[in-house]
């Protein structure tokens, strides 16, 4: 095999293996998190962290994976990929960039393919003050027994209303109602939580070790799901509105416009606006850095497919006696989802990525300037 396609796993607990192995080759310190849980397998559970670079670097890069479980197939790929591309890293030491790999923000959901932690929350609506009222979302509260209907297949009433939501509002009000994030439905799709989540409260601690003497961050956090196959969109992650912080993420990313940089804020994503985003971490647990972050958005299936595996994983989630081939189905129907097997698409996903990572030092040396 390729080593593009050595890179990528067929399992969590592989991806995991694969992972510490070639931070090990590589000479890095490894640091694992424990998680409480077991995996589908019974295998131990973990957020692992591999650090290239000294303790007291100022510039430091974050490239992290499976924030959403199931999309680890794909980040942690690139993250191994990485760890073994000679080239790439002479690169970042040679310019005194630190890079701290996360593998499995979200172990739990990696492992069970699913997109959610074992909370049933997602990781990146998660990020919200929880002493405050939450975000509301009252297009969600309104469609949520359609969403997540009684029955999968959904039977006809329930298609008979989204279709009517769709053709009032259009597809984008659909995506946006569905996906934006909601703080009301526990066993709703995007579920934001009601507190704070293991995931975040180790990313936390993690970013609170790591973070603390860099005077400039960079994050990189690797998603699939959103855009055409095997397009890579550079999604801008940073407060609405600082048009500094944005600027310089285009300076940076946006390969003199052939690979632009889009934000969800001001209509140019794939994405819609969003709530309780992960990025929030690092600017509140290391206030003293410049950060520039970008989610690094692969497409694989057109979004209407991508939301009605969701949509089934969820009802399975609520009906564990569903039978054997409908589960598996389901199962099957989440991983094509978001991940293609295809060596095609493996490939365009490490040379896009590849190309930000070396983007990224040289904008982290540009700053310095």
């Amino acid at each position: 095999m390729s080593a593009v396609e050595q890179a990528f796993s067929r399992s969590y607990a592989q991806a995991r293996q694969q992972f510490l192995e070639a931070a090990a080759s590589a000479g890095m310190a490894l640091q694992s998190q424990a998680h409480p849980l077991a995996g589908v397998d019974g295998e131990a559970l973990a957020m692992d962290v591999a650090r290239d670079g000294p303790a007291d670097a100022d510039k430091l890069l974050i490239l992290s994976s499976a924030c959403h479980g199931i999309e680890g197939y794909c980040g942690s790929g690139v993250q191994v990929h990485a760890l073994r591309d000679a080239e790439w890293l002479d690169k970042a030491r040679s310019a005194g960039v630190a890079v701290l790999y996360v593998h499995a923000l979200n172990p739990h959901g990696f492992s069970y393919g699913r997109r959610v932690t074992q909370e049933n929350v997602d990781l990146n609506r998660n990020f919200v003050d929880f002493s405050q009222p939450l975000p509301g979302n009252a297009a969600y509260d309104q469609l949520h027994e359609v969403i997540v209907p009684a029955q999968w297949p959904p039977g006809p009433e329930a298609e008979q209303a989204m279709q009517a939501f769709i053709a009032a509002h259009g597809l984008k009000a659909w995506q946006a109602a569905v996906a934006q994030g909601q703080y009301r439905h526990p066993q709703g799709v995007f579920f934001g939580g009601q507190a704070p989540t293991w995931s975040n409260q180790t990313l936390r601690q993690v970013l609170r070790q790591h973070g603390s003497q860099a005077r400039q961050i960079a994050w990189i956090d690797v998603h699939t799901g959103l855009g055409p196959n095997g397009y890579g969109e550079r999604i801008f992650t940073g407060p609405p509105g600082d048009a500094a912080m944005l600027a310089r993420a285009r300076r940076w990313w946006d390969g003199a416009g052939a690979t632009p940089v889009t934000s969800i804020d001001d209509g140019s994503s794939s994405s819609p606006p969003l709530t309780g985003l992960l990025w929030n971490s690092v600017a509140q647990e290391c206030p003293q850095a410049a950060f520039t972050g970008m989610a690094l958005e692969y497409g694989v299936l057109p979004v209407h497919a991508t939301l009605d595996a969701l949509r089934a994983d969820h009802w399975l989630h609520q009906h564990p006696e569903a039978p054997a081939a409908q589960q598996a189905a389901i199962h099957q129907q989440m991983r094509e989802a978001f991940y293609d097997e295809s060596l095609a698409w493996k490939g365009q996903i490490i040379s896009q990525a590849r190309q930000v990572l070396f983007q990224t030092v040289d904008g982290l040396g540009s700053e310095a300037r």
